[in-house]
């Protein structure tokens, strides 16, 4: 692995950490600025997989209060409903996540024009949303005491954030703003919202992902990881003091101008390959390309009921075999160029397994 693809895990670590928890869509800035630095990995993992620091970042900083909210669940009905309403607000987002996944990682995850307008966008309702909310009287000052249908519309308010570039933050903080909460608790509720919502797209984007994961695509994880739990403490212990002051406006104005720099970028700057085998994928001839990963020869494309899957992730040599029938021998070779190419789908069938 090459030095310059640990840098840049690092810096989106940080910056996972930084843009987490507040209104500007951390994974909209992943998605981008790994675009601009020709950061690929295996089936898009590493931009969820990384916030398992920010969480652990959140359930450091809350540690007591959450311990204090658990104490109280036998004896208090404010603490048991309270902790069904967070638990209510999250399952919006888990249903819609399930049954989106697929699309979201595969199409929206690749658009880094569509992740540019939504900052944008973004950016001009959440500058309305604050200056409306700066002339209200707010009726719920007090995360605790927010009623449960109001949990539950905010919970519906995240889902929006589905699409990256809108930020989960910045859809459950306008969602929260509008229905008549203080700038401070809308925040703050979205702390609380982030730990299962983050959580459960941790445990389900594994769970999707792991007989595809690399020795490599972990190294990378635990280095965005660190990175984003440090950094992520520092933002979650700051950040309401912060609102209070200055609400935010700050957050619209830093959408709009990434926004706007980014749409820009994508028409002035090509950039890096991340590795060359990616570089070369839609040029090579397949033939060439199977041989040169598996060593056997090309025939038609036809499925067997009996066979072996291949997935050849860049570099082609460094493949993994997964069984998926009994007879070991006939296999599927599938190379798959993960990005903006198409898929090679080429069908091979061998006598041996010998790699």
């Amino acid at each position: 692995m090459q030095s310059e693809t640990i840098i840049s895990a690092l810096i989106l670590g940080i910056v996972e950490g930084l843009t987490e928890f507040i209104p500007v869509s951390s994974t909209g800035h992943i998605l981008l600025l790994g675009h601009f630095l020709g950061f690929e990995n295996t089936g898009k993992i590493f931009e969820v997989l990384i916030q398992l620091g920010a969480i652990l970042a959140i359930l450091t900083i809350y540690f007591y209060r959450l311990l204090n909210i658990a104490k109280a669940l036998p004896t208090s009905s404010a603490a048991r409903r309270f902790v069904a309403g967070v638990t209510i607000a999250f399952l919006p987002a888990a249903f819609a996540g399930v049954f989106l996944h697929k699309f979201i990682k595969e199409v929206l995850f690749e658009s880094p024009m569509l992740i540019c307008i939504m900052l944008i966008i973004g950016g001009f309702i959440l500058l309305w949303v604050d200056r409306k909310a700066s002339k209200m009287t707010p009726k719920y000052t007090n995360v605790e005491d927010y009623p449960i249908w109001l949990m539950f519309i905010i919970g519906c308010f995240q889902c929006i954030a589905m699409i990256p570039g809108v930020s989960r933050s910045g859809a459950t903080i306008a969602g929260s703003l509008l229905l008549g909460t203080n700038k401070r608790s809308a925040a703050e509720f979205t702390f609380f919202l982030a730990m299962p919502t983050m959580g459960g797209a941790f445990v389900y984007d594994l769970y999707k992902n792991i007989d595809l994961v690399t020795t490599d695509d972990l190294l990378l994880v635990a280095v965005g990881f660190a990175a984003a739990f440090v950094v992520g403490a520092v933002v979650v212990k700051y950040l309401l003091d912060f609102v209070t002051k200055y609400g935010f406006a700050p957050f619209a104005y830093w959408r709009i101008l990434i926004g706007t720099v980014g749409l820009i970028g994508l028409f002035v700057y090509t950039p890096p390959s991340a590795n060359t085998a990616a570089k070369e994928a839609p040029t090579l001839n397949a033939e060439k390309m199977l041989k040169e990963a598996m060593g056997k020869e090309m025939v038609d494309e036809t499925k067997e009921e009996d066979e072996f899957t291949f997935h050849a992730t860049a570099p082609l040599k460094d493949l993994q075999m997964k069984k998926s029938q009994s007879d070991p021998s006939k296999a599927e070779t599938v190379i798959t160029k993960q990005g903006r190419h198409p898929d090679w789908q080429i069908g091979v069938k061998s006598d041996r397994l010998s790699r």
